[in-house]
């Protein structure tokens, strides 16, 4: 398992913390992923062969949103 942490500053209201979490959630590998609204951390432990990177960032823009991998 991999723990992968994306950025968005594109938070507007907290309903979209339930909506991210719930289409990370759906998507195949992705084990747990837990969204920081204050902070626009998202936390994602996921399978890196069958849920990568890019995958988690395509989630989360099926949203309506934009994520790119955290430096830290």
């Amino acid at each position: 398992m991999t723990r992968t942490v994306l950025r968005s500053d594109e938070f507007s209201c907290p309903s979209c913390v339930a909506k991210i979490e719930k289409a990370l959630a759906a998507t195949p590998g992705v084990i747990s992923a837990k969204v920081h609204f204050n902070t626009g951390r998202i936390e994602i432990e996921h399978d890196l062969a069958s849920a990568p990177v890019e995958i988690l960032v395509s989630a989360v823009k099926s949203t309506g949103y934009e994520a790119r991998p955290a430096a830290f």
